[in-house]
């Protein structure tokens, strides 16, 4: 009986590492590598600090525009057919890039080229992801018992590709755009053959009414006014991610015009936030359960604080490294704070559409960073970064000083 037992568990791992873990992986280093690589192509191509910026503004754009799309569509379609669909697409469409900057490494062509494709990859690649996320729930349900193994694995995958993705996009990109497009395309490709053999999802209808998306976003914001502590909890890190995502836009000018390293570097620096992020994450589980959500969370808004202060001064390139390094650690926290808030106080029955809309809200500023960053010179983004600071600390400090007596997070 044990060894059935046994071989019963080595078939259930073997499925899931074929048809989740693998495809996830896959995927995830893909993700990292569009999201960071892109802004360090469209530099490279274009030596234009406005366009970086407005890449980054179409990278996220086309992402918050298609959030609920994507999601009535994988309720509908299945998550294996939207995972299959959106990394092929992001793949076909990374290949012509390649080709397009072979042809024409610079000039007009080029310029134009990186830009679409910031856009074309925002939009597959959050497709890709809410499939991907869905595809991962169902698992997680499917193993019962063992659901948090499955969802730890998980989070290691992604956590693992942060720390990767930016790096091996800046060294690839040393090498020329191409090679870090080809890269892209193969990752993109693995995904798409292995999503076939992501099962079909099972955690909604098969048809959900025309009207959900917007329905479910309206049923999602009243949850959250519902609900004082989550409502400041988000309130707070919408301001934090102004912040955040300027140092993501802005990133890669500050980094090689600014302290003159190059496109490697930038990637070394959320290398290196992904490394400490993970490492914050996992003591921040520990810290909860003997000192609360209000203690943790209010300890990483005050590193964040003072890590967004400081990183705007940063005198050099290592010292900047560490300050964005803490302030992503932090910010890890605090999202931990957040998740744990979210399963607490989101009623069961709404919790899918509240989760989306309290992940859009979030989303919000990045946008908005890369507008700023397009339109402010190179020699003055230090400033704009330290009035973001300066809005993330007050935003952080008002929301932890009103959650302080909310009994939410003292239970």
């Amino acid at each position: 009986m044990t060894g059935r037992a046994a071989a019963r568990h080595a078939r259930h791992t073997a499925g899931l590492l074929r048809s989740i873990y693998l495809p996830r992986t896959a995927d995830a280093l893909a993700f990292a590598m569009a999201t960071y690589g892109i802004p360090l192509l469209v530099l490279a191509t274009t030596r234009s600090a406005a366009l970086t910026g407005l890449a980054f503004v179409l990278e996220w754009i086309p992402r918050l525009a298609v959030f609920g799309w994507a999601g009535t569509v994988v309720d509908r379609r299945g998550a294996a057919v939207v995972f299959f669909l959106a990394s092929l697409g992001r793949a076909l469409a990374v290949a012509v890039g390649a080709i397009v900057l072979v042809l024409w490494p610079s000039g007009t062509v080029a310029s134009v080229t990186v830009m679409l494709l910031a856009a074309l990859t925002g939009v597959f690649t959050e497709c890709s992801y809410i499939a991907a996320e869905t595809a991962g729930a169902a698992a997680g349900r499917r193993a019962g018992a063992q659901a948090h193994r499955v969802q730890a694995t998980l989070l290691g995958i992604d956590q693992t590709a942060s720390l990767a993705g930016p790096a091996v996009a800046g060294v690839l990109l040393l090498a020329g755009p191409p090679w870090m497009l080809a890269v892209i395309t193969v990752l993109s490709l693995l995904a798409a053959l292995l999503a076939l053999c992501t099962p079909p999802s099972s955690l909604a209808p098969a048809r959900a009414p025309k009207s959900s998306k917007g329905a479910g976003l309206l049923t999602g914001w009243r949850t959250i006014r519902s609900l004082p502590a989550l409502g400041w909890l988000v309130t707070g890190l919408t301001l934090s991610n102004l912040a955040v995502g300027f140092l993501q836009a802005a990133g890669p000018v500050i980094v090689v015009n600014h302290y003159g390293q190059s496109t490697t570097a930038v990637g070394l620096v959320w290398s290196a936030a992904a490394a400490a992020t993970l490492i914050t994450v996992t003591v921040c589980r520990f810290a909860i359960d003997r000192l609360g959500l209000w203690p943790v969370g209010a300890a990483c808004a005050a590193v964040a604080a003072f890590a967004g202060l400081a990183a705007a001064q940063a005198p050099d390139y290592h010292s900047y490294l560490v300050l964005v390094a803490v302030l992503m650690a932090a910010d890890g926290g605090m999202t931990v704070v957040l998740r744990t808030l979210r399963s607490r106080l989101i009623p069961s029955d709404r919790f899918g559409s509240t989760l989306a809309t309290t992940i859009l809200i979030l989303l919000l500023p990045f946008p908005v960073a890369g507008v700023l960053t397009a339109l402010t010179p190179p020699d003055a983004l230090a400033h704009v970064l330290t009035g973001c600071a300066v809005l993330q600390a007050g935003g952080l400090l008002f929301a932890f000083a009103r959650l302080r007596a909310d009994p939410a997070l003292h239970t």
